[in-house]
């Protein structure tokens, strides 16, 4: 098989699951406990938490442990928009953001608040002037994704955070700001002092760790109130007895991560464009979705004229390849994409639409095997439709 959808996750680093090991077994005291056994899961925890903040260049009491990249999505927006609340009841995200933090939107808008969704350009590119034009009196929490998890397009998170900050300034109120970084782990700087931000959001499966963790930054001082109550751990802003094995393997894994991302990103980006230009040289009636350079160096998102998504995955999967339309948290559903449809993309357009997603693993052999198969499939999806049903019942 070839693995072309490492946006939606990633094969486990033997490195990160090594170093989980010993806490699935000998070292399974829990952390909050006094004796010798608990130490040992609480030394692991430390020094997780420090591994992590040296590649966030932030206090390790910054760092707090979740169950992943939607709980800390939830969490930031949440818990900066409550504690705030009587500062204001107004948020400001954008259009094309992971449906964590559209949905944690849509139910602050239930309980009262004001959201303000801004919309982007054909290319998926915020305006930072639109981001200072909706700041109101009343603004409390801005939330905008640093990558995006379809089309990958690569917001200017330092220069939206500086403005935001200014605007709270003159005003002399607090305004959180807060960027899902999921998907940039690994490929972008998650300094988060020259991005500017407050809050910031990682899942530990996007970049070679476990799935079920993640991390949510905390910057010292930032209103918060804590979503999950209990026995006060992670500093009484996550309670809960901490998943030690998954953090470590987290922490070993985003460490990794960072250390080989000047070596992995060039090298990928350079296959991302042979393949780009190869599906445009041997396919026509094909559109590249999203800004052609602001974006990660491993997404590829592209839509073929009179070609649906579902049918085209399942005959690229019959020929080996594994790939997807949108994110995968929304794979099952048959709506399009909000994010293609905030494009200005027709509903057609949108339905039809590829997303290839390379990793650190994957080979110019994969990319010339995409090349071959995909002009195949989508040339007899356009002049047999039902071809690739036919074979899927009889499989």
């Amino acid at each position: 098989m070839v693995y072309m959808d490492h946006s939606a996750t990633t094969p486990m680093r033997p490195e990160a699951v090594e170093a989980m090991l010993p806490y699935f077994s000998e070292a399974y005291g829990n952390p909050s406990s006094l004796y010798a056994l608990a130490e040992q899961s609480r030394n692991a925890l430390d020094e997780a938490r420090e591994r992590v903040a040296r590649v966030l260049s932030c206090r390790p009491s910054e760092i707090v442990f979740t169950s992943g990249g939607t709980e800390s999505d939830n969490a930031a927006l949440k818990g900066g928009a409550m504690a705030l609340r009587e500062e204001g009841g107004h948020i400001i995200t954008s259009a094309i953001e992971h449906h964590a933090v559209i949905h944690s939107c849509e139910q602050l808008e239930s309980e009262g608040f004001d959201v303000t969704y801004l919309q982007v350009g054909s290319d998926g590119l915020i305006d930072p002037a639109d981001v200072e034009a909706a700041i109101t009196s009343r603004t409390t929490v801005v939330s905008i994704i640093y990558a995006n998890n379809e089309i990958g397009v690569i917001q200017d998170i330092p220069r939206i955070s500086r403005m935001v900050h200014a605007e709270a300034e003159r005003q002399g109120r607090d305004i959180a700001f807060h960027t899902d970084a999921v998907q940039a782990a690994g490929w972008l700087t998650l300094d988060v002092d020259s991005l500017g931000v407050d809050m910031l959001s990682l899942s530990g499966h996007k970049f070679h760790g476990p799935k079920g963790v993640g991390v949510l930054f905390l910057r010292r001082g930032t209103a918060f109130k804590a979503q999950m109550a209990g026995g006060g751990q992670e500093q009484d802003r996550r309670s809960g007895t901490e998943n030690v094995p998954l953090i470590v393997g987290l922490s070993v894994a985003l460490e990794l991560a960072e250390a080989e991302r000047e070596s992995v990103e060039p090298r990928v980006m350079s296959q991302r464009d042979r393949l780009t230009e190869g599906i445009m040289e041997r396919i026509p009636d094909v559109s590249l979705n999203g800004h052609p350079r602001r974006r990660l160096a491993n997404n590829v998102n592209v839509s073929f004229q009179g070609v649906e998504a579902e049918p085209l995955l399942i005959g690229l999967d019959l020929a080996g390849v594994a790939a997807s339309s949108q994110s995968a948290c929304s794979a099952a559903s048959l709506e399009p994409s909000h994010v293609l449809m905030a494009l200005g993309m027709s509903q057609e357009a949108a339905m039809g639409s590829l997303r290839l997603s390379l990793g650190r693993d994957t080979t110019d052999e994969d990319i010339d095997i995409v090349l071959n198969v995909l002009p195949r499939v989508v040339g007899e999806l356009r002049s047999m439709p039902s071809l690739v049903t036919r074979e899927v019942a009889g499989r």
